[in-house]
């Protein structure tokens, strides 16, 4: 199996892939604040791939429950700078986590080779248009609603089957608008629009989709429904971050988005090792 990003091929199976996460943004829920300029954003992005991160996730909108949009000349203002750098260097694929078409194209212009877009669920197909004409990786996230309304009232009769079904239909929509299926990874989005059982049974339940043949990209990393089941801090969730990454490694997950990327990559090895995978 092949996830083509514009000049660049993960072919599968293979160790899992690490995707570290950089929020130019003031208010995300984990590191937001953190990196408020292009330089900070860009030495961060840097020490994770020297960590082993192999794609750079770059996000400049906050899409926690309730977050407040930002416009998109803002959006860009904080990621196509940092993108541009990072690009010079060469040494890692980089990925816009953005829900606009126009700031997709131009993170893709800046030297971006995939969009991970949490707005999958949207029905204008001015997106897929522009992953389709740079032939760009596409991480196609399963979310009820959208991050302001998401965590209002979530509601599922069969949440696996929902997602299950959400994905078939895209990957139809989205070969009507250009984008083969070799572009295309599936995000089951957990935290978007799920409840705590949602979650723990989407999980639970990872190696169904496998069956849809692409790759499968799990994000869970010091997300609000570990601090449910734990009553931890965000502070206080990297142990069980690293569970998940583990458990989505064994059940056949492919990439996994994570804040913590040197312990990630050290536990997803372990556990490949101790399967056969290496």
């Amino acid at each position: 199996m092949r996830w083509i990003a514009r000049d660049v091929t993960f072919e599968f199976p293979r160790p899992m892939v690490v995707m570290g996460i950089v929020n130019t943004t003031p208010d995300s829920f984990a590191d937001g604040g953190r990196f408020p300029d292009t330089g900070s954003a860009v030495d961060h992005a840097l020490r994770l791939a020297d960590e082993g991160a192999e794609i750079i996730d770059i996000g400049g909108e906050s899409t926690r429950p309730g977050s407040d949009p930002v416009s998109s000349d803002e959006e860009l203002r904080r990621v196509v700078p940092v993108i541009e750098r990072l690009a010079k260097r060469g040494n890692v694929e980089l990925s816009i986590d953005t829900q606009k078409p126009a700031v997709a194209r131009a993170a893709l212009d800046a030297g971006a080779s995939i969009v991970n877009d949490v707005a999958a669920n949207r029905e204008s197909p001015e997106m897929w248009q522009v992953v389709a004409e740079a032939r760009a990786g596409y991480v196609c996230m399963h979310m009820q609603g959208t991050p302001q309304t998401m965590q209002a009232k979530p509601s599922y009769e069969d949440v696996l089957r929902e997602v299950g079904n959400f994905f078939t239909e895209r990957l139809a929509r989205l070969a009507d608008h250009g984008v083969s299926g070799g572009q295309v990874a599936l995000d089951p989005g957990i935290g978007f629009g799920k409840k705590l059982e949602h979650n723990i049974k989407l999980l639970r339940e990872l190696n169904q989709f496998t069956s849809k043949e692409r790759p499968l990209l799990v994000g869970v990393s010091r997300k609000s429904f570990i601090g449910k089941l734990f009553g931890t801090p965000l502070e206080e969730r990297l142990a069980a971050s690293l569970a998940c990454a583990v458990w989505s490694a064994i059940e056949g997950a492919h990439v996994v988005r994570v804040h913590d990327v040197a312990e990630t990559v050290q536990a997803v090895r372990m556990a490949e090792a101790l399967k056969g995978k290496m």
